[in-house]
């Protein structure tokens, strides 16, 4: 029996150009390079330049994505943009994005799920993918996370950064099998009693404001490594695969410490895990697609490779996919 899976044909990304280190971190506030390493893994961030927003870097990740696919703008259908910190209230960042990439056909929105963003996107649309309702799709995973922290706040401020980064699916009949290319399972949960744990204190209904980024990191260090393998584990019964299977452990690049945590108990091997948190901190919707981008730059993730992805962000959510590169 046929059926149609989303295949992953390219990926890309883009990073601001400035670079803000945690030894420049340390000169504004107090911290340093030392503190931030041993508790994250983060060594540096970037920051999106005065003017530069979340639709610009999106455009230059699904420029970078399309052009590693081989594939024309126009041939895109469907566009999802995974982000917390859009352009504006309205219209969705998406539109801005399908028009400055010249598409003025097919469907263009935004998703909001937080750190777990890319993945709640790459599942809603390989849903669109495979009930036929659309062909080629761009999901993105942008953020500007720089415009709402609170660079007083050492708790929060030396965490996060600004990126983006994009992957191109398609539509494809395959045999049905593990074996298939693209994405072979997803799984998403999420749980609003803990939104007091990680938030934004502001919001067009709330306070009329943008506000600024909340967190309570001992309690989201707490839940993170139980809820993470929770979903995993739900991806290996779905496709009868374990964790020996797995070639690459692709998760959302918040924390060193939670990212080898989790691979530990889920028994899976340091050398299969993908780390880029170091570079660019966290960087929310955006760090799955971005270490996707490096680890398929320097050869590691092949074709017929098994990825897993994970992340967790706030509300909570969370949520896992299996992918077949």
């Amino acid at each position: 029996m046929t059926v149609l899976r989303s295949v992953v044909l390219g990926c890309g990304s883009y990073l601001p150009e400035r670079i803000l280190t945690n030894a420049e971190l340390a000169r504004r506030i107090d911290t340093s390079d030392e503190w931030i390493v041993q508790r994250t893994g983060i060594r540096q961030r970037h920051i999106a330049a005065d003017g530069e927003f979340t639709s610009h870097l999106a455009i230059n990740a699904a420029r970078a994505a399309l052009a590693h696919a081989g594939v024309d703008a126009q041939s895109i259908d469907l566009i999802v943009l995974a982000t917390s910190t859009p352009d504006n209230t309205f219209p969705a960042t998406a539109v801005a994005v399908q028009n400055g990439l010249g598409i003025h056909h097919g469907a263009a929105f935004d998703l909001q799920a937080v750190c777990s963003g890319f993945v709640f996107a790459l599942a809603t649309a390989d849903n669109f993918l495979r009930g036929g309702a659309f062909k080629r799709a761009l999901v993105i995973g942008a953020e500007t996370f720089s415009r709402i922290l609170d660079w007083n706040d050492r708790g929060t401020c030396v965490l996060f950064g600004d990126g983006a980064g994009a992957v191109v699916l398609e539509a494809q009949t395959q045999s049905g099998k593990s074996s298939d290319r693209g994405v072979l399972t997803s799984h998403l949960r999420s749980d609003g009693r803990h939104k007091s744990k990680l938030y934004v204190d502001g919001g067009p209904s709330s306070t009329q404001t943008v506000g600024h980024l909340r967190m309570e990191g001992r309690e989201v260090f707490k839940h993170a490594v139980g809820m993470i393998t929770d979903v995993i584990v739900d991806a290996f019964d779905a496709t009868g695969t374990t964790a020996e299977d797995i070639d690459w452990f692709v998760p959302h690049q918040a924390n060193k410490r939670i990212i080898d945590a989790s691979a530990h108990k889920l028994h899976i091997a340091p050398q299969k895990v993908v780390l880029t948190v170091d570079r660019h901190g966290n960087t929310s919707a955006a760090s799955i697609p971005l270490a996707l981008g490096v680890a398929v730059a320097d050869g590691r993730i092949k074709q017929g490779d098994l990825v897993l992805l994970e992340a967790m962000g706030g509300g909570f959510t969370w949520g896992s996919a299996l992918v077949r590169w």
